[in-house]
């Protein structure tokens, strides 16, 4: 039993590492050397671009949204936005007709379909060699666009991801440690962009060379996983764009942020599911890259739990495994101490610790979530 607890320490804690600290440290060393190696060729072009932007119900923000789209400090002439209403209700057609910018058009599904299939409508219903997707609530800087289209002067860009910038002000300690894991995600993306491509894009703002589209089937949750992936597998380079930004706010409480994580973690399930190729290093040309950075985490719930369980066992016979006992439970205790002392929950160490705690448990329930609706075939 001693023996077997070793080894299901060893691989759980080696796999936990392996996923937090190791790929990082392994992609930051990785891109230094390529980065002079591969080198992206960014120039300010001006090709035609349409935004789109996929709608429900926005009616109360479409406007904001809008003003920031025609904000862009892109030529006029070269620039339209298309806003796909998937079966809005709520008078959101009517906001955009009464925006009154010509650059603006609209195209309406009676039947609410899903943000898959209204992405493909938009790509059908637009000729603009290159699209950029952003959604409804997040606000853009002005030269967003112009940044993200000047990857695509390099040739071998199909893809590139915009920044998705959390703006503090109000933030809770929950939000805050949002914030830093979504910064150290973003370290992430942009040192494997370095190295050839990132790994999925920010859904808040991303840009698309028409060429490297592939349709997607329309119970897919997650166009910004497959879209990119798919750019990938045609050859095709997917970069991180840092200087085009989209601000938004986060999540102040762990029940808004389980709400969107649950289903975002539930996608990549289905993700998996569906496309079997993304497992495949012969069909994927960043099999490690998505294994260490997607695969890992939707498996880190269950190391943590290894480690958790046969360092409790081994902590009696070695003091290696008392103290890694310890810090674990310390680890497990920053919620609780958030929650038991308000004071301390700004605390840099509990509001990472309460992120890092609350964001693997929503992968145990994204996991119950896909195993659920696995047989829907429109996830909203």
């Amino acid at each position: 039993m001693t023996t077997l607890a070793a080894w299901v320490f060893a691989v759980s804690a080696a796999w936990v590492v392996w996923t937090f600290v190791g790929y990082p440290a392994a992609l930051w060393a990785w891109s230094r050397a390529a980065g002079r190696v591969r080198p992206i060729a960014r120039s300010p072009i001006e090709p035609e671009v349409v935004i789109v932007v996929v709608v429900h119900n926005e009616a109360a923000g479409i406007r904001a949204k809008l003003e920031s789209c025609t904000a862009q400090h892109y030529p006029a002439d070269q620039l339209r936005i298309l806003v796909v209403s998937d079966g809005s209700t709520d008078g959101t057609g009517e906001a955009v007709r009464a925006f009154g910018d010509p650059r603006v058009d609209w195209l309406h599904s009676d039947v609410r379909r899903g943000k898959a299939a209204c992405v493909n409508d938009a790509l059908a219903a637009s000729v603009a060699p290159i699209v950029v997707l952003t959604d409804a609530r997040q606000a853009l800087h002005p030269d967003a666009v112009r940044h993200l289209v000047s990857n695509f002067a390099d040739p071998t860009v199909g893809a590139a991801s915009g920044e998705l910038v959390f703006v503090l002000e109000g933030a809770s300690g929950f939000g805050q440690g949002v914030d830093a894991y979504w910064r150290y995600e973003k370290a992430i993306r942009r040192m494997e962009g370095a190295i050839g491509s990132v790994v999925g894009v920010t859904g808040a703002l991303y840009a698309l060379r028409r060429a490297a589209w592939t349709p997607i089937p329309e119970d897919t949750v997650l166009d910004d996983v497959l879209i990119p992936m798919n750019a990938v597998r045609a050859g095709w380079r997917v970069v991180f764009e840092d200087r085009a930004i989209a601000y938004d706010r986060p999540a102040n409480d762990a029940a808004r942020e389980r709400v969107r994580k649950i289903r975002t973690l539930a996608g990549n399930f289905g993700l998996l599911a569906a496309h079997p190729w993304l497992l495949d290093p012969r069909r994927n040309p960043i099999f490690i890259q998505y294994l260490s950075h997607k695969i890992s985490r939707l498996v880190a719930p269950l190391a943590l739990a290894g480690t958790l369980v046969s360092s409790l066992l081994l902590a009696p016979a070695h003091a290696v495994f008392a103290a890694a006992l310890v810090a674990q439970l310390a680890l497990y205790a920053m919620p609780l101490l958030g929650t038991a002392w308000p004071a301390a929950a700004a605390a840099l160490p509990v509001r990472i610790g309460t992120a890092f705690v609350a964001l693997n448990w929503f992968v145990v329930l994204g996991f119950r979530e896909w195993l659920r609706n696995r047989q829907v075939h429109v996830w909203r």
